[in-house]
């Protein structure tokens, strides 16, 4: 049995908050500390991937109901980060975690108290 998109999207979400805490967690929250800092970077990279492979799993009723989500770059982005890692590009990676993954969680978190645990609409 497939999981419900709910929980995809919720995965995502909680990713996001994940990488906003650990960037939180820095002693100078700049792009310069986060590129030094090995485990902070290490960690954002695996949420990102995390947040990558949801979206990828999410259906394509569900991604089509909200074609304002950027589904395709997410997986891009997860896809970049495990198969180019060693040519990754800090600045792009700061970037995603400081600027689209706020707006990301922003609009998963929109859907989700829409549909408030009832049926999902891709499921209707």
């Amino acid at each position: 049995m497939q999981r419900r998109d709910d929980l995809y999207l919720a995965d995502i979400v909680e990713a996001a908050d994940s990488i906003r805490l650990f960037l939180a967690g820095l002693q100078q929250p700049d792009r310069r500390v986060f590129v030094k800092d090995d485990l902070i970077r290490s960690a954002v990279l695996q949420k990102l991937s995390v947040i990558g492979e949801a979206a990828a799993r999410v259906s394509d009723e569900t991604r089509a109901l909200y074609p304002e989500i950027p589904w395709r770059q997410a997986r891009g982005m997860r896809n970049l980060l495990v198969h180019a890692y060693f040519s990754v590009d800090w600045e792009i990676v700061w970037r995603t975690a400081t600027e689209s993954v706020p707006k990301l969680a922003a609009q998963i978190t929109a859907i989700l108290e829409a549909y408030g645990g009832g049926e999902w609409p891709a499921e209707r």
